[in-house]
C-alpha cells in the first residue's frame, strides 16, 4: 500500500538547496555531454528554490516549520465547494493544452546531499514530478518541475509557462489511470533570493499543483535570476 502523503510539510529541511539547473544561461561546450549530474553541480546554475548560502528566506525558522507541521485542517464549513482530493497514485504524464505542453513525467528525487535530482536538460526532454511532494490528487501541493529552454538554447517544456492563464487546465494523467484536472489560480515570478519556501511548498488544505522553471534571464551574466511558478487547484 502507498503511503499517502497529504496534508504534510514537504521535505522542508532540504528546499533550501534544490537545484533546476541547464537553462539556456547554462548552455555551453557540447550539448551532447551535458548530463543532470555536471548541471547539478554548477554552482552558478539557475534553481528551483534559491540555495540557502544565498538566501535567509529560502529556509524557514524553526517556528515556522513547527506551525506548518503541527497546522491541522480546518473543518469543512457550510457550503464549502473544494472538491474531494484523490486517493495516492503516481503521476505517468501532464497536458497544458492552453500552451500547447505536455510531457510524461519523470519521477525524481533528492541525491544524498540533498540536492534535487533535475530532469536532463537534453533536446526534447520531460518535465519531472518531485516525489518529495504528494502525488497530484492528493492533498498538499504536488511539484512538477521543467526547463524553460534545453542544453542547446532551444525551447524546453516548460518555456510557455508565463503563458498560463488563470483557469486554464493542468491534466495530470496517473499511474491508476485516473486523470487529476486543476485549474491555474495564479502565477508568480520571484528573486531566488526572495523565493518564498513555504508558499510554494508548505501544507496546504486542498489538493494542488506547483510548476516550476527559470525566469530572468540576465544576458551580462548569462544566468536566469528568478524562479516562475505556477500554482494551480484541482478542479471540481
Amino acid at each position: 500500500m502507498k503511503q499517502t502523503r497529504g496534508r504534510r510539510l514537504v521535505a522542508i529541511s532540504a528546499l533550501g538547496v534544490l537545484l533546476l539547473s541547464g537553462c539556456a544561461g547554462d548552455a555551453e561546450g557540447d550539448p551532447a555531454a551535458e548530463s543532470t549530474e555536471a548541471a547539478a553541480e554548477t554552482p552558478s546554475a539557475p534553481s528551483s528554490e534559491p540555495s540557502a548560502d544565498e538566501s535567509s528566506d529560502a529556509e524557514p525558522t524553526e517556528e515556522a516549520t513547527e506551525e506548518a507541521t503541527e497546522a491541522t485542517p480546518s473543518p469543512e464549513s457550510e457550503g464549502d465547494t473544494e472538491p474531494a482530493a484523490m486517493e495516492a497514485s503516481e503521476p505517468v504524464s501532464f497536458s497544458a493544452p492552453a500552451i500547447d505542453a505536455g510531457s510524461d513525467l519523470l519521477h525524481l528525487g533528492l541525491r544524498e546531499n540533498d540536492t534535487l535530482e533535475v530532469p536532463p536538460g537534453a533536446p526534447g526532454s520531460p518535465a519531472s514530478w518531485y516525489t518529495g511532494s504528494p502525488t497530484p490528487g492528493e492533498v498538499g501541493p504536488a511539484v512538477l518541475l521543467g526547463h524553460v529552454d534545453d542544453s542547446a538554447g532551444q525551447p524546453g517544456v516548460f518555456a510557455a509557462l508565463p503563458q498560463l492563464a488563470e483557469g486554464d487546465e493542468i491534466t495530470v494523467e496517473r499511474e491508476d489511470g485516473s486523470t487529476a484536472v486543476f485549474s491555474v489560480t495564479k502565477a508568480e515570478q520571484y528573486g531566488k533570493n526572495d523565493f518564498p519556501t513555504l508558499e510554494v511548498y508548505g501544507n496546504t488544505d486542498a489538493a494542488e499543483l506547483r510548476l516550476i522553471t527559470c525566469d530572468g534571464y540576465n544576458q551580462e551574466t548569462g544566468e536566469y535570476e528568478d524562479n516562475y511558478v505556477v500554482y494551480a487547484t484541482l478542479a471540481e
